[in-house]
């Protein structure tokens, strides 16, 4: 039975089949407890006077240090040998707890196991949506009706307000409202893990339909896109140059807007991406976007870099509204072009799986696995689909290709 060291917890392994424990050789009753999942908690086993067993969770692993838990643990001890009982008062303060007290033990709790840009998302909901609206309220008096007016308030707009630093506005709508129900369930569950609450009042909560996002750009709209595009000086090229490459590419906004020069393998028509929402892919990219840029590029410089400070360009939408604004199209966000390389890829015939991999999807079976981006087929299908977008956005006739009859 070794000492609780970091070095000792990272060699833990989960058992699907139970939980598993790592004892401490210096400090009775404390120790690790790892579930089935591979989460990994700090624990405190003791005996109260009237000698009635407890079990604590200290905090996540991750969180803070075996040494801080193990002061803890220490500390824990110390008021059981005064005659007292940490784990129920513990407790006890918990079903006090306000829903922002539980949201904040949520975010400590969860972080370790977040991505950065998911941890913003959260956070960013939590501080500018649910704690405004329920963050005063005792988590175990919110009700379904509370719930429900959340959901409005947010749609109408009555937490939007402007973001700090860069990147416009936080906005409210539909779609904000049943992304904060999720965060606002998953608070609510991770409640029920502290005990803290007996029920989650967001099950039954009903998600308004927001609908698919089908707009895509006809070959009209591209004509007079790339008009704009070819002569906008007024714009930063930066922006210019980053409405082009997603047409070309697909690629999702933060994937283009975050590209460092090293990432790019314009030789093989590949571009390496060490994060994306499926993880780290080598993504493939027709020549038509890489070859405009890619003498721009240094080895570790952004390839769409901010036009002030050291940071890469982060005002795509306005810019993009601006320039579609001048092309008398309606209608268009980031997503709208990563829409249209996807509708011209079918139009074009290439299948669900080939059009999934050139997107970056998921592989959701064993033989979307196989179509992996290093595959020829797939780099051919990038430069076909590439060359055809960006003919239209010069003007060529290539409608009998786009959206044939």
């Amino acid at each position: 039975m070794p000492k609780i060291t970091k070095s000792a917890v990272d060699a833990m392994a989960p058992d699907p089949s139970r939980e598993t424990y790592l004892w401490d050789s210096s400090l009775a009753g404390f120790g690790v407890r790892m579930m089935p999942n591979g989460t990994a908690s700090f624990i405190l086993k003791y005996r109260t006077r009237s000698g009635a067993a407890r079990k604590m969770v200290i905090a996540r692993v991750g969180t803070i240090t075996p040494d801080e838990a193990r002061k803890e643990a220490i500390k824990a001890l110390a008021e059981v040998a005064k005659g007292g009982d940490p784990s129920t008062d513990r407790k006890a303060a918990r079903k006090n707890m306000k829903v922002a007290e539980l949201a904040d033990r949520f975010v400590a709790d969860m972080k370790g196991g977040w991505k950065e840009n998911t941890y913003l998302a959260n956070t960013s909901q939590i501080e500018t949506h649910i704690k405004p609206l329920l963050g005063h309220r005792d988590a175990v008096s919110l009700t379904y009706t509370d719930v429900t007016k959340m959901l409005a308030d947010i749609a109408a707009g009555k937490t939007a307000k402007k973001r700090k630093g860069r990147g416009g506005v936080t906005t409210g709508g539909k779609g904000v409202a049943s992304r904060a129900l999720v965060i606002l369930g998953a608070i609510l569950n991770h409640g029920m893990r502290l005990d803290v609450l007996s029920r989650n009042v967001t099950d039954g909560a009903k998600k308004d339909a927001t609908g698919k996002r089908t707009r895509f750009l006809s070959f009209d709209d591209l004509k007079a896109l790339g008009k704009v595009l070819e002569d906008s000086p007024a714009e930063p090229a930066s922006g210019v140059s980053a409405i082009r490459f997603l047409l070309l590419t697909g690629f999702r906004r933060n994937e283009a807007l975050t590209l460092k020069g090293h990432y790019c393998i314009p030789e093989k028509s590949l571009v390496s991406l060490p994060d994306t929402k499926t993880g780290a892919q080598m993504r493939v990219a027709g020549k038509a976007a890489l070859d405009p840029i890619w003498m721009s590029w240094g080895k570790d410089a952004w390839v769409f870099p901010a036009d002030r400070g050291e940071g890469h360009f982060v005002g795509l939408p306005k810019c993009l509204g601006r320039i579609c604004a001048e092309a008398g199209i309606e209608g268009v966000s980031a997503h709208t072009l990563r829409h249209t390389f996807a509708a011209v890829a079918a139009t074009l015939g290439y299948s669900e799986l080939t059009i999934a991999g050139l997107l970056g999807h998921a592989a959701g079976s064993v033989t979307a696995r196989y179509a992996h981006v290093a595959d020829a087929a797939l780099v051919s299908a990038a430069n076909r689909v590439s060359n055809v977008i960006a003919r239209a956005l010069a003007g060529e006739n290539v409608e009998g290709e786009f959206f044939p009859d």
